[in-house]
């Protein structure tokens, strides 16, 4: 049960290996797709090994892990990752190589993972995205994302004040669950109007 591949119409979502470091190494680097995620881009193959071991090879001893390599069907290329974490946030975050934005790769990576997840008896998950970065946001709906709220948080480890948008996906048909953690954790939370 532990991360099962996943096949769709274009993609191929697998667990990672060692073998796709140098993929990795070349994603996290790039700084424009680094912008809106949490950590610096890495400064070498040894820190892509590092966050390989950290954030995937642990994932993968865990009993329930969702955490993917997004390839390519037609020539196995690792483009992308997508992973839901197993904390009580069940956080939804994934990230993309810039050749490959704006072709709904991650939409339809998304709703693959968000099924076999509901087939697996997740009941909820959620995701954030910064305010300033609303194609995120748009990934997030395609997939059957709700917008609840925004919060501001300073940012770890880049230091950075950020209002975020949080959505949440009730998978187990309790729709009026709202998970409040970060409402709650934060001293600015509001709710937009038409987001």
């Amino acid at each position: 049960m532990n991360t099962p591949t996943i096949e769709t119409q274009r993609l191929i979502l697998r667990k990672f290996t060692e073998s796709d470091i140098e993929a990795l190494y070349s994603l996290l680097k790039d700084e424009e797709v680094n912008t809106f995620l949490p950590w610096f881009p890495v400064k070498s193959v040894d820190e892509a090994r590092l966050f390989f071991e950290e954030r995937y090879a642990a994932k993968y001893i865990q009993p329930q892990g969702y955490a993917y390599a997004i390839c390519l069907k037609k020539d196995k290329n690792l483009i992308g990752y997508m992973n839901i974490d197993m904390e009580e946030h069940h956080d939804f975050g994934y990230g993309l190589r810039k050749e490959f934005w704006h072709q709904g790769i991650v939409t339809e990576a998304g709703k693959a993972v968000i099924a076999q997840v509901r087939k697996d008896g997740l009941p909820y998950i959620t995701a954030t995205h910064d305010r300033n970065n609303p194609r995120s946001g748009g990934v997030m709906k395609n997939v059957g994302m709700i917008y609840q709220y925004s919060y501001e948080e300073q940012w770890q480890p880049k230091d950075l004040l950020v209002t975020f948008r949080m959505y949440q996906l009730n998978l187990d048909g309790k729709s009026d669950r709202v998970y409040k953690k970060y409402w709650d954790h934060s001293s600015v939370h509001f709710i937009e109007a038409n987001v």
